[in-house]
């Protein structure tokens, strides 16, 4: 099979050319992945697939450092990724089996983006797969009588062995994983709901916590503009379901479901719960780096408060750890597709699944693992770092290639415009605005300034990449 197929960018008619050939190019693959995932497996991805322990112990750090408002620096950073999504689903739409997303970037801005999109994305997960196999482990480690690195290796292995079965197994674990997180969610909200609005609550409504404790943004309102700079990666992964749809039955009706879907996960996971536990306990009371689902759970009175939110975490982690091994297999799989990984990577096993992909992926979770044994503070926090802003940078692609691919699809078949992003191009550039900004203000914030700096250099490394291995490979090609 050819290793690229790629068009050049010099002209509109080349790049609408390429747009058409790439798509034909993906479809008869020879390498071609089972569409074995049904509709609702895609849509519990949708929902609640990403939902992890930054929402259930990482939003804790957010309320102390910004106060009730932190509602606020949720909703806009959802807005961001609401938009995000809607860009998305555009190009899915036109590109239904395109697979990764990154794919679409590939399309739309040519082979350096594809690749330097690919490698990051692959780069970002692989090092969220091994901190969720530590976090996992870490919760496991309270019950169990085992080292924290024996039971995030015997995790890894587990949730590797669900994505060599086939894609399906994937999405079957995932939807009751996602169904659980999504559950206990409804669950609190519905106690936390009786609480705040004096149903259960012996004192009555409890709503005056949201201005009683020094007003509602106590830490000033650029708090609560900064904050979105750390709460957006909270928000970071729901496009793992645009990959998902394209191994669905019915990819082009699967992604047009998909916006709406994360609207209603952001609005009601993530800013409705932030209202609620902030309603039912002073913001001033909560610990960084302690559940305050937990903590709110307690003030209310519920036994077991911190167990059972210690056991809803690890399904959390468990699901993201799932979904991290599968979207890095896809990652790399595409990459190979197009001659931007070693070609043994595109060959699937009898299930239609890129095993080797996928052990590559574990592989190096092993390895990151191992590092945050052997050097916690030097090489694993390096590893961290270098991947803090990636999901960012990506993100920003995405949209760059909405902009072109929706200019010269209006300019050449208009028609097949069957989804939209709303009020472009005006959005579409107000989203890049935003992303810039909190691009840029991470290189200003103490906490994050590291963040930007090794992402940066791990930015740099993957174009450099593409100049030495594959730019001499692509000159003289259509």
């Amino acid at each position: 099979m050819p290793a690229t197929c790629y068009s050049s960018p010099r002209t509109s008619s080349n790049i609408t050319g390429g747009f058409l050939k790439q798509a034909e190019h993906l479809e008869q693959a020879e390498h071609k992945l089972e569409a074995s995932l049904h509709a609702r497996h895609v849509a519990m991805i949708a929902i609640g697939g990403i939902i992890g322990a930054g929402l259930f112990v990482g939003s804790s750090t957010s309320i102390v450092q910004i106060g009730p408002a932190v509602i606020v620096s949720y909703g806009l950073a959802g807005l961001v990724i609401l938009m995000i999504m809607r860009m998305l689903s555009e190009m899915a739409m036109l590109h239904p089996g395109a697979g990764s997303f990154t794919e679409l970037i590939r399309m739309a801005l040519g082979p350096l983006a594809g690749f330097v999109s690919g490698w990051l994305y692959w780069y970002f997960w692989v090092i969220v797969v091994a901190i969720e196999a530590i976090a996992g482990a870490v919760i496991l480690a309270l019950w169990l009588p085992f080292e924290v690195w024996q039971i995030g290796s015997v995790l890894l292995a587990l949730m590797t062995v669900v994505n060599l079965f086939s894609a399906r197994s994937y999405g079957e674990f995932e939807f009751w994983l996602s169904a659980a997180k999504v559950a206990a969610i409804l669950g609190f909200i519905l106690i936390a709901g009786l609480w705040a609005f004096g149903v259960t609550s012996p004192a009555g409504n409890t709503f005056a916590n949201l201005t009683a404790h020094g007003g509602f943004a106590p830490k000033g309102w650029g708090a609560v503009i900064g904050g979105v700079t750390s709460v957006i990666f909270a928000l970071c992964g729901a496009e793992i379901a645009t990959v998902a749809a394209a191994e669905s039955h019915a990819p082009a009706k699967t992604i047009a479901r998909m916006t709406g879907s994360v609207a209603l996960r952001i609005l009601l996971f993530y800013v409705v719960s932030l209202i609620l536990i902030v309603a039912v306990q002073p913001w001033n009371t909560v610990v960084a780096g302690q559940s305050p689902f937990a903590s709110s759970l307690g003030l209310m009175g519920i036994p077991y408060a911190a167990t059972i939110m210690n056991a809803v975490v690890l399904v959390a982690v468990l699901s993201c750890l799932n979904s991290g091994l599968y979207v890095t297999s896809r990652a790399l799989f595409g990459l190979a597709r197009h001659g931007d990984a070693p070609q043994s990577l595109i060959r699937l096993n009898k299930r239609k699944v890129p095993a080797r992909a996928t052990l590559i992926a574990s592989l190096f979770g092993y390895g990151a693992m191992a590092a945050s044994i052997l050097s916690p503070q030097g090489v694993f926090s390096f590893l961290v770092s270098a991947s803090g802003a990636l999901m960012l940078i990506i993100y920003l692609m995405v949209c760059l290639a909405q902009v072109r691919m929706r200019k010269q699809v209006e300019a050449t078949a208009p028609e097949t415009l069957a989804l939209r992003m709303w009020l472009f191009p005006g959005l579409s550039y107000a989203t890049i605005a935003a992303i810039a900004v909190v691009l840029i203000a991470m290189a200003f914030v103490p906490d994050l300034r590291p963040q930007a700096i090794a992402s940066a250099i791990t930015f740099a490394i993957a174009a450099a990449a593409w100049a030495i291995l594959r730019r001499p490979h692509l000159k003289g090609q259509p």
